[in-house]
């Protein structure tokens, strides 16, 4: 007579992960630090890439420290995972590991450690970079004080007020009026507004353009219809290219539709199509990116159904 083993107790079935928003959200925001950080250690490593005989233990340091920030990237989405309560089961077939060997590996508490005290990288200045040579006219000209003063610049061009006319105004010699306007000297809000108003020009529309080119933090309210004024000013400052000429800069990238949701509404687009757009009227994207974060932070936070963006 055949005897079967007695089977053993069963094993209690494991319980469903926890729920946390909270540390789920500061998963998502830790994310897209890393990501922004991404670019500028892989601009680190092109300049150094393309510098006159880099050494190679200056980029393999590039190359660690990208892979440390890939680990940290990995901690943060199996941690956003389980704080969301889903399985950890396909994110371990894609790292080729177990679903205990992750749980254990990634500690929430230790993830969130990590993350809270990790140091961002700074995107090196141009004279940081011993291979620097001649600053490139084109950027020089997307920066945006730069881009502060072209706009300001047409405004007067287009007034027919002369430059004396304007500094009067202004209570300046001419000649700082010519420097304000060629970028060459900051300008003050109260000196931005009075060009406004006595060229005849919208000073909401060169605010935007004035708190970027200032570094003033943008006001909380209203962080979509800020993100549209700012991408509108900088099509101004650009001499208000037609759509075709603007669809035309950012080779296509991005569709008429694109452009008409991201200058007017409604809602916000994906940061890609805000990126090659203010890149195509001759902004820069990191100037950008803060201000759709903004605005997409109040998306996400919103009441309103997502289907009424679009």
């Amino acid at each position: 007579m055949s005897i079967r083993s007695q089977a053993g107790p069963a094993r209690p079935a494991r319980s469903a992960p926890t729920v946390d928003t909270g540390r789920a959200t500061r998963c998502t925001e830790a994310v897209r630090d890393i990501a922004e950080d991404f670019s500028v250690l892989a601009e680190a490593l092109m300049h150094s890439a393309y510098g006159a005989a880099a050494p190679t233990t200056e980029l393999l340091q590039h190359a660690v420290a990208l892979d440390a920030l890939a680990q940290e990237a990995i901690g943060a989405l199996v941690v956003r995972q389980r704080s969301q309560g889903e399985p950890l089961g396909e994110l371990a077939r894609m790292l080729e590991r177990t679903e205990d060997r992750l749980r254990k590996k990634y500690d929430p508490q230790t993830v969130d450690h990590a993350l809270a005290t990790r140091l961002r990288p700074r995107r090196a200045a141009p004279d940081d970079h011993a291979s620097a040579e001649l600053p490139d006219s084109r950027n020089l000209l997307r920066q945006p004080r730069q881009r502060l003063a072209c706009a300001l610049t047409l405004l007067w061009t287009g007034s027919g007020i002369s430059q004396r006319e304007l500094a009067d105004h202004m209570n300046v010699h001419p000649s700082y009026v010519s420097r304000m306007l060629s970028g060459q000297r900051d300008l003050s809000w109260q000196y931005v507004k009075i060009i406004s108003e006595t060229c005849g020009g919208n000073p909401a529309l060169m605010k935007p353009l004035w708190e970027v080119a200032a570094r003033v933090r943008p006001p909380a309210a209203e962080p979509t219809r800020y993100l549209r004024t700012y991408l509108q000013a900088l099509r101004y400052a650009a001499g208000s290219p037609s759509d075709e000429t603007v669809l035309a800069s950012a080779q296509h990238t991005i569709n008429a539709t694109e452009l008409r949701l991201a200058l007017n509404g409604p809602g916000i687009p994906v940061w890609p199509v805000v990126a090659q757009l203010t890149a195509a009227l001759q902004g820069l994207p990191d100037t950008a990116r803060p201000l759709w974060r903004q605005a997409h932070a109040s998306v996400e936070t919103s009441t309103i159904p997502a289907e009424a963006f679009g």
